[in-house]
């Protein structure tokens, strides 16, 4: 009988066979391990999905405070784009994972190929949209008048391209509800290996490359995205992973369209509420002046890669919640979210207390004016103390949409981020004019009402009886 290996060695081997992949079955293995073969990719697939945020801070932030101003500006009215995205997204994972789970791979791959199918068509009517009133979004936002002249450009290019923002959220959505996350993960690899490539190349003309300032990191993120896309598509029709997708699948069946609409209309609401409620502060913050506008763009972009890994996680537990929820094990789903969700919040508590304690060098990597520094610290300090209460409620928050429950969340995240969250921070900052850190206390103070409420919801476990 040999001996059984060392912890660090089986520890290192789970570690391989999260990153290559394997088929095993999610729904029968140890709970720890399925937990680990899905959050593993999944965290560092949505850090990966950061790095895109961070980069592009990064060279722009040494092109100008306007420039980064119109980045910040932009992201903030392409959030309302991810939120569509991320909608659909939602939807195609718990479907695909509950077809998964039930052992029927021919309605997942049917389920998936009609989720493209709906994914392209609001891809272009959202390009015709944003392409055509770019400058207006700009102005509508709050944006002065030369960020708008500076960058109406990449404004426009953005939304042009916003097909392959939904196709690669969507994609992603995808491989994680039939397991293969770690598809998933080496698509963002090559989509990131372009950006940080082509970046510099096309905002600063090194070598052949043209001078092409803000517009050049639209044009290198639409290029980054597009390829990871072509990438994903073909993995899904030459059978690599766990369902292959044939032609016959994308003949339109308005049947299953209607559900996954339904599914994700409240998926995409509740991250459209939270999105805008983000464009509600960044107005707000316009009143500062740009350097205060720089310097939170800068902490935001920080901070959503701080919260991706626990993001990467929350989409485990939806995963895990929809396979098990198919094979008829409700209790197991159960257990799953717990444990990711202890999990999730330990990993944020670390990051919080880094965060905290070294925010000012943190801010020392990217460029800006002394103010706009200072407006970045105090962000990241503040926000950073709810970080691990927040992802505590944001892996209750997947899980209820990994099983089909999408409209709980929405009106959860409709009272925390716009009956509480806006108002305070309008009253406190601007109507009683304390200044923009009380904004900043308004978000820490929803964080801890959001997981609250999310986590007396989920007990109650009435997310168990969803059908989809």
């Amino acid at each position: 009988m040999s001996e059984p290996k060392p912890i660090l060695i089986r520890v290192f081997d789970l570690i391989v066979d999260a990153i290559r992949g394997t088929d095993e079955d999610l729904t029968k293995i140890s709970i720890n391990r399925a937990i680990i073969l899905l959050a593993i990719p999944m965290v560092i697939e949505m850090m990966m999905e950061g790095i895109f945020a961070v980069v592009d801070a990064f060279f722009v932030s040494r092109i100008s405070e306007e420039a980064v101003a119109t980045v910040g500006i932009t992201e903030n009215v392409m959030s309302i784009i991810y939120s569509i995205a991320i909608g659909v997204s939602i939807a195609a994972t718990a479907m695909v994972a509950r077809r998964t789970g039930e052992g029927d791979k021919k309605a997942a791959a049917n389920t998936a190929a009609q989720a493209i199918l709906l994914s392209i068509g609001l891809a272009v009517l959202i390009g015709v949209f944003g392409t055509i009133y770019s400058e207006d979004i700009l102005r509508l936002m709050g944006a002065e008048e030369n960020v708008v002249q500076q960058g109406v450009g990449y404004t426009r290019i953005m939304f042009g391209g916003n097909v392959v923002i939904i196709l690669l959220f969507l994609l992603n959505g995808i491989f994680r509800g039939i397991g293969n996350a770690n598809i998933a993960l080496r698509s963002l690899i090559v989509s990131n290996g372009l950006n940080i490539i082509l970046d510099p190349c096309l905002i600063f003309g090194l070598g052949p490359f043209p001078e092409l300032g803000i517009e050049g990191a639209a044009i290198a993120t639409n290029i980054g995205r597009g390829t990871g896309v072509l990438f994903q598509l073909y993995i899904l029709f030459n059978g690599s992973a766990i369902i292959k997708l044939l032609a016959s699948d994308f003949k339109v069946q308005l049947g299953i369209i209607g559900r996954m609409l339904k599914v994700g209309a409240g998926g995409a609401g509740q991250y459209m509420i939270s999105s805008a409620s983000w464009i509600f502060l960044m107005m707000i913050i316009t009143d500062f002046g740009t350097q205060v506008v720089a310097g939170y763009v800068i902490a935001i972009r920080v901070i959503i890669f701080a919260i991706l890994p626990a993001w990467g996680m929350s989409n485990a537990a939806a995963t895990l919640v929809g396979q098990n929820l198919g094979a008829g094990q409700p209790d197991r789903a159960e257990k799953s979210v717990w444990i990711t969700a202890m999990y999730a919040s330990g990993l944020l508590l670390a990051i919080s207390f880094i965060f905290f304690f070294f925010a000012p060098q943190i801010v020392d990597f990217f460029e800006g004016g002394e103010l706009a520094k200072q407006t970045a610290v105090d962000c990241l300090k503040i926000v950073s103390l709810g970080y691990f209460i927040f992802g505590f409620g944001m892996v209750m928050s997947q899980s209820l949409n990994g099983s089909g429950d999408t409209k709980t969340p929405t009106w959860i995240n409709f009272f925390c981020f716009w009956l509480l969250q806006a108002p305070l921070a309008y009253y406190t900052a601007i109507y009683l004019g304390w200044g923009v850190t009380f904004i900043y206390w308004s978000v820490f103070f929803s964080y801890v009402v959001y997981a609250i409420i999310f986590a007396i919801i989920f007990k109650r476990g009435k997310w168990k009886e969803i059908k989809i």
